[in-house]
């Protein structure tokens, strides 16, 4: 998936928590994500805010996604609550390949 189309799709789905993203699907955006909050930071903090809000429920749903890619429900994104040690649990998780969807996964998700 390019830049482009990951960014398009995320946007398409702004809201759909189910399914699954690929890899660069997610990363893409992320990085998108990252570049347009620093550009908007370099104009005006207001402007910063409104595209974090604006962002903010995309990003979660692609996040979502891609842990069912990975065979796990979205729920574990709650670990980056967890001090320390949750960011680099929930970087892990979205880091990983792809697993084939298994009979257990599409229960438990």
């Amino acid at each position: 998936m390019t830049f482009q189309d990951a960014i398009t799709t995320c946007f398409n789905k702004y809201a759909t928590f189910e399914g699954r993203a690929s890899r660069s699907e997610y990363w893409w955006f992320v990085l998108f994500l990252i570049l347009l909050s620093a550009a908007a930071s370099i104009v005006s903090p207001k402007l910063s805010g409104l595209v974090s809000l604006l962002t903010f429920i995309p990003s979660i749903a692609v996040a979502t996604r891609r842990l069912h890619d990975t065979n796990r429900s979205g729920w574990w994104q709650l670990m980056m609550f967890v001090p320390f040690i949750g960011w680099i649990v929930l970087i892990v998780f979205l880091a990983q390949e792809s697993r084939p969807e298994t009979a257990q996964a599409s229960i438990a998700a």
